[in-house]
This record gives C-alpha cells, structure tokens and sequence, in this order.
C-alpha cells in the first residue's frame, strides 16, 4: 500500500477490466477515473474482477494484466475470479442487465464492505455490474461509471452483417441497472443526457483527463499515420474497413499506415505496401514518436475514443470521423469525416498541403484546450460531491485488513495511531455499517433480522494470503526464492509460479502458459490476493519416466489447449495426462457408434452453448499412463437421447443436449478411457467404457 494513502477516506473501485498496463481504452478510462479520485484526495481500493481473462481467451488473445503495478499504485489491490462462464451471445433481443454479473461479484462487495466498513463509497465500471451494488449496505454511496451506453447497441453491427461479442442490452434493462446507484457518472455530454432520460440518479458528466504530455508542433512532413487499438469489434470493423481504403491507390510517395497495439493479433494477412504492423509497445512514447499523425477512422461504438485523447496530449494532429471524435465537440471539417474514405481524403489533403497540416495541428490543439477545460470541471464537481460526504469522524482511518483489532473483534488504538479517537482523522459519514457477524462487524452492533445482504462466515487465514492456495503434495519440490517449482516427466517440463506479475502468454525460460489455478473458497482475505498460482510447460528432449499427475487441480485453460497448438503433439499429449484428473465442469458418458481406419464417432452429451456455432475444442483420450489426441471435425445435434449419465459439477455451463461426435485419432483404433473435452469456456470429460462400441 503506498504510504501516502494510509490516512485518506477511502473508495471502492470494481472494474472487469485490469488498470495496468494502460493498453486499451477502458482501461485508460478506468486509469483516468481513478487519477481523478485520487487528486481530490482520496485513497483506492481496486477491486479486479478477471472478466476480460476469461473473454479474450475465447478469441485468442492475451492482454496483459500487470498486478504488481497496481499494487504499487492503490491502497488495496483485490482479485476476483471469474468463475462463471460469462455469455457472448442471447437468443433473446438483448441480454438482461445481470446476465453478465454473476454471484462472485456481489459475494466479495459484500465481504469487502464487511471487513472495510469505514469505506464510505463504492464505484462499479459499467452497468452490468450494478447488481453488485445490491450487495453495499445502507449509507454508503453507490457510483456507476457508464463507460458506455448499452442500450440498443447490438444496431450498430447492422451494417456490418455482423452480431456483437459484448455486452449489450435494453432501455428498460439500462435504466433498471442505472437505478441502482446514487450518482451515475457518464463519458460524454450525449450519453449524460440519455442516462437522464433513463434513471432518477444524479447524473454527472466526467470525461476523462488527459494530461498533456508534449507540446503541438505543426509536423514537418506527414510520412507516417498512425492507428493505435484494442482487439475489440469497432476497432477491427473500423480499422478493417480503413486499411482496405488506404491500401487502394497506394504509393510509395504517401504516407504509411502504422498500426500497434493489442489489435495487430487479430489482422494478420493486412501488412504490406502502405501498412505495417507494430505490436504491442509497452510504452505509448514508442508509437507516438513513430507517428506523425493520428487516424480515428471509427465507424461504430460508444462512449468517448480514448485514442483520440492520448494522441492529442501528446501533440498530434487527428483526423476521424464523426463517431471517432463524438464527446469532444469537434468543429473542424476534418475532425467530422463522413466515412473512411473521407477520413482518407482528409489525410491525402494536409499530406500534400503544409498550410492545411498547420491548420489542422491548430484546430486539434484548439479541440484539446476546449476538452481539458470541460474535463477538469467535470472532475471538480465530482470531487465536490464526494468532500460533501466527508466529516471529521472519531472512528478508525482507513487501515490495511486486520489492523488494530485485538482476539475479541475490539478496536484497539496505540496512543500514537493516526485513528486512535483522540486524534481525528478524515473518514465518510455513512450513516450506517455493515448489518454482518462477519468481518468489520463492531462490538454492540445492532444486527439486523433481514439484512440488505448476505451474512458472512467470520474471518480466517488473515496469516495465510503469502501461502500457497492449492495442495503441492507430490508435485515436486517448491523454490522459495523463486516463488516456483518444477515437476517433469514424459518428455514435459512443468513449472509452477506463483506471483503477481503480468499475465505472460509465455515465458522464455518456463514456457507456455497453460493453466491458472483458480483459489478454493470465499469471503476471506487470501481468496482475493492479486497473487496467481500458473503452469507453465516446455518440451524437453529426454523422455523419461511417465508424464506427472498433478492431481485434482481447479484450473482455468489458456488458448495453448485449443488454439495456439505451440507445444509437440507429443508434449500435448504428456500435458493432458498431467492434467488428466483436473477439475471438470461437466461429466458423461460416450458410445462409440462407428470406426472406420483413424475415424471414430461418438455418441454423447455436450452442454448446450457447445452444439450449435463454431467452438474451438482440444479431446485427448487417457487410457492407463498414456495419452493420445483426437482432432474434433464436427459435432451434429440429435434428436434421440439415448445417454442418460451427465453431471452438471460446476454450474457454469447450460443444460445437455445429445450430439454425435466426429473424431480423428490414433491408426490403433478405439479405446476405453476417458477422453478429456476441452474449450475455452470449460472442461469436461467423456467417460468410454470398455464395451463402449
């Protein structure tokens, strides 16, 4: 916890997004909110809910999350698994406004404001989690920061021919969700007046700040623009659409497109005269020093571009389209392009025209002043309203969990403490504090018979969150120092770190991420550490003994199981006997109905969300010490269920329905065993018993 924030009054901000790195633009957005706060004085708590873990692992993706930095930037850094497969796709109009805010959310605002009750405020990041405000007990005040406004956006895919792979829902489910807060903070002047119209909550405008970090100077020349991005829908749809006009009639004499960022994984095929992909660069200085101005091309999306900010505080020009540069009240021609063509036209124009370069440096730092300006009152009054809760209270200052508490639940102050009652300190007036036995609860607080949410266990392993959360025995001898071990076998180097450092899709030394071990347990400290127990494996030339057997793991996959395919066939297959016995979501039993050479098919189960559309998959049969992969070709719904035997063990994925799977593996033909059904969203196995043909 940095020192400087050990006194202040302290808020709560829960974010499906990581803060660090500053990669994308809900992340720079959640950044920006949280620099604001702290400017007026207050000290954050984040809270990480590993959304985004989970669905950009559907797509192959692996943004970073760096947790040690966020540990040195707020007061307390928590981490939420996300344990609940969360739905891409509805069959209904929209998805409801908690479809996408599942039990383990609420459960830890719950403990949290149980074992922090000095907390006087608590901000969740987007409307689809506001049913975690549900769980906040009265007196303490409820934000939401919108991000964006969700409301019918599944109609900008339209034209597209496209169906969206977000978050989107109605006015009614939008306003439901606005409701539950006392103040509902919006990115721009547009959504702050729909949000109005939805919700009687106060309704504040915030639009980000972005601090200047260079001056404007008019280029000398334009050889370069540049396009920085998240691997989202409207970057790809936009940038998509701009790279196929950029390329058309390219020369040599116009500029290059550069494009960097998360995105660069999801366009391989597009580099080539007149584009050129970066990456991703860690700091935002590298791709700014390489552009000499900046494109928002963007044809769809809400809220407010966080590109175009970063690109104008660092004294670049921008040319966009309208929906490229909504929120910032653009008044110059090239800052309200029609389409991508127009934004192509606009760049070909300055390009060629050094007055017109000039005037438009001097419109994009007329736009940045007049911004700067409406954000910083913004974040005035925010702040205002926040100070108008704050009281010199004698009662506890924000502390560290367990601090100044002695065995019977008292609070005890050393006469030198910050929070002892005869030196006031800065805290909320809440009114009120948890109605809970759990932890934070004060001696002779009166409980309520029907509290507004769920009681808690009383606290435990204060002493145990630096330990290891998962039983080691038998998996080989752990480095301390390290903060690893390793265990091999089979031709397979398996290494176990525990830390908080950003999550790797690979490591020079250790090898290709290919598991995180999920925590046990709830509603203490040490279930929400920022430390994370991963897998990493190599091969290794020598193939001796058998694969290890790490026992009944609780484990989420990465993309290695069925997209990426880095490792060996044979290294795949001692990787899935290692991990044989994991923790499954789903159990069956499977009938082999045909076998002809290599092909085999199968009768079985699959939960529903798995039948219909395309799911990447990864299916090992293991039988006794070995392990053979199957590769899926196509699963076909029956209409017969003629398998009974199905165990729903988790929760997290739907129903079953029969399916007939159709499978190429090994020349020896069909086996008994159990065959491991990976996806990205769960595992599963498919038990073949002997006779099973």
């Amino acid at each position: 916890m940095p020192l400087d924030q050990a006194e202040k009054p302290a808020i709560l901000v829960l974010a499906p997004m990581p803060a660090a790195p500053v990669s994308a633009g809900n992340r720079r957005r959640l950044a920006a909110t949280c620099e604001a706060l702290t400017r007026g004085g207050f000290a954050i708590d984040l809270a990480y809910y590993a959304h985004e873990d989970q669905i950009y692992r559907r797509f192959g993706q692996h943004p970073p999350t760096d947790l040690v930095e966020m540990e040195r930037t707020f007061r307390n850094v928590f981490l939420i698994e996300a344990r609940t497969v969360i739905p891409l796709k509805t069959r209904s109009t929209a998805f409801g406004i908690d479809e996408w805010c599942p039990d383990e959310v609420g459960d830890f605002v719950a403990w949290y404001c149980s074992a922090y009750p000095e907390t006087g405020a608590v901000l969740v990041n987007y409307v689809f989690l506001s049913r975690a405000l549900e769980r906040v007990p009265p007196g303490v005040l409820t934000l939401i920061d919108t991000h964006d406004r969700f409301a019918g956006r599944q109609t900008q895919y339209r034209p597209f021919r496209a169906e969206p792979n977000f978050f989107y829902t109605d006015a009614a489910g939008e306003a439901a969700g606005l409701s539950r807060a006392d103040v509902v903070l919006a990115i721009q002047a547009a959504e702050a007046g729909s949000f109005a119209s939805l919700t009687d909550s106060r309704v504040l405008l915030l639009p980000p700040h972005f601090p200047a970090q260079k001056p404007f100077a008019v280029p000398e020349r334009v050889a370069r623009i540049g396009f920085l991005g998240h691997g989202n829908d409207p970057n790809l749809f936009s940038i998509g659409r701009f790279i196929r006009a950029w390329r058309d009639g390219w020369t040599p004499d116009r500029p290059e497109l550069v494009i960097a960022g998360e995105i660069c994984r999801s366009l391989p095929g597009v580099e080539g005269p007149g584009v050129r992909l970066l990456g991703y660069l860690d700091r935002l200085e590298d791709f700014y020093a390489q552009a000499d101005l900046i494109v928002a091309p963007m044809l769809m999306g809400s809220g407010l571009k966080m590109k175009v900010g970063e690109a104008l505080s660092f004294g670049r020009p921008v040319i966009g389209t309208e929906i490229g540069l909504e929120g910032f009240e653009p008044v110059e021609p090239a800052h309200r392009c029609r389409d991508v063509e127009a934004v192509k036209a606009a760049v070909l124009a300055v390009a060629a025209d050094a007055e017109a370069l000039a005037r438009l440096t001097r419109a994009s730092e007329a736009l940045f002043t007049r911004y700067a300006a409406t954000a910083l009152a913004a974040e005035a009054e925010l702040v205002e309203l926040l100070r108008a809760r704050r009281v010199e209270h004698r009662i506890p200052s924000p502390r560290t969990r367990g601090e100044g508490r002695d065995d019977h639940g008292t609070w005890v102050y050393p006469s030198s403490a910050p929070g002892c009652p005869s030196r006031a300190g800065p805290t909320w007036d809440v009114g009120a504090t948890s109605g809970s036995e759990g932890d934070g609860a004060l001696r002779g607080e009166t409980l309520s018979e029907t509290p507004l949410h769920h009681r808690l266990p009383p606290r435990s392993a204060d002493d145990e969150v630096g330990r290891a959360l998962s039983p080691r025995a038998g998996r080989g001898e752990a480095n301390p120092d390290a903060g690893s071990f390793v265990v091999r076998g089979g031709g397979l180097v398996l290494t176990c770190e525990t830390s908080a450092r950003s999550r790797p899709a690979a490591d020079p030394d250790l090898g290709v991420l290919v598991a995180t071990e999920r925590r046990p347990g709830h509603g203490t400290a040490a279930v929400y550490t920022p430390r994370r127990q991963r897998w990493f494996a190599r091969a290794e030339a020598a193939a001796d003994g058998a694969a290890p057997d790490l026992g009944p793991l609780d484990v989420a996959l990465s993309p290695e199981w069925v997209r990426d395919r880095t490792l060996p066939p044979t290294t795949r297959a001692a990787l899935a006997r290692a991990f044989a016995r994991m923790q499954a979501d789903w159990e069956t039993q499977g009938r082999i109905v045909g076998c002809a050479g290599d092909r085999l098919e199968i009768e079985t189960l699959l939960p529903g969300v798995l039948v219909n559309g395309t799911h990447p998959a990864a299916a090992f049969l293991v039988a006794g010490e070995g392990a053979s992969e199957w590769r899926l070709e196509r699963v076909t719904p029956l209409h017969r269920r003629r398998i009974e035997t199905y165990a729903n063990l988790t929760g997290r994925l739907p129903a079953p329905l029969p399916v007939s799977l159709s499978f190429r593996g090994a020349a020896t033909g069909p086996a008994s065993g159990c065959l491991l059904f990976l996806t990205d969203d769960g595992i599963g196995r498919i038990i073949l018993p002997e006779g099973a043909a």
